[in-house]
């Protein structure tokens, strides 16, 4: 800095203070436009050399945050869904799902109909004797209680009928063809359906129409919906021809009806 001051000196001496103040500050401003350059650049080098911190995501809620595959229906499902055995004039087989506490099942009345005996086996293998503790022919819905309950008892999930859509995914569940507890999907594709009674039965209106794949065996077993909720009781098939076989047509009572039949009389058996 010495060197700078001798040049802005007089012949005489004086010192020109405006110089060298101008003459720092130039200094100065030349150090701070090089340090804001350095600045820049490693600004630059931070921003295209290291990547940047990686941003915390947060899933939006959503319908179909709660879907679920049909593996994990089946899962949640199986242990709530029992076989049914009756035995009367003849034997009939045919499947149930557990809905409250109390052990009590849901299930066809066709298939309890007229029979001496009840026997329910659930999913971890407990053989009960059972009864009919309400029914409603008019629905082809029958309400069980058995006389014993499985050490572990898993009620199903009951979804809510009036939601469903023509479209909407469905998982049905039962022991088709003495098959215990075969699982297949499809889609609701129908609804308010009526079929008619073959001349014993009476005719059922008021039916949830799918495609998921059910045969003899699976009448009472839950029709359920991608969230893992019982949303309707398989009743009845589509078959034009005497086969009895699915074709591509099933027919399911709405949870919300099927389960008003708990408060009907018991038909004498």
């Amino acid at each position: 800095m010495a060197g700078l001051e001798n040049d802005i000196a007089t012949d005489a001496g004086t010192r020109r203070p405006w110089r060298s103040r101008y003459g720092r500050a130039l200094l100065a401003g030349t150090i701070a436009a090089l340090l804001a350059a350095t600045a820049v650049i490693f600004f630059m080098w931070g921003s295209l050399g290291q990547p940047n911190a990686t941003p915390s995501v947060r899933p939006s809620p959503s319908k179909s945050a709660d879907r679920l595959t049909v593996a994990q229906i089946y899962n949640k499902l199986a242990p709530s869904v029992v076989s049914i055995k009756a035995t009367g004039s003849g034997t009939a087989t045919g499947t149930g799902v557990v809905v409250n506490a109390d052990g009590a099942i849901l299930t066809a009345y066709h298939v309890v109909e007229g029979a001496k005996t009840i026997s329910v086996t659930f999913a971890d293998g407990t053989v009960a004797e059972a009864e009919v503790a309400g029914a409603e022919p008019a629905m082809d819905i029958a309400v069980l209680l058995p006389a014993q309950l499985p050490q572990v008892l898993v009620p199903a999930v009951l979804g809510a009928s009036r939601g469903v859509g023509v479209g909407d995914d469905v998982v049905a569940i039962g022991n088709q063809l003495g098959l215990t507890l075969s699982t297949t999907s499809g889609v609701v594709s129908g609804l308010d359906r009526s079929i008619k009674g073959d001349g014993e039965s009476p005719d059922l209106k008021g039916l949830i129409q799918f495609d998921a794949a059910v045969n003899p065996g699976s009448s009472g077993g839950p029709l359920v919906n991608a969230r893992g909720e019982t949303i309707a009781i398989v009743v009845a098939l589509a078959n034009p021809t005497d086969a009895g076989t699915f074709i591509g047509v099933g027919f399911a009572v709405p949870i919300g009806q099927a389960l008003g039949a708990g408060s009907s009389r018991p038909p004498q058996i």
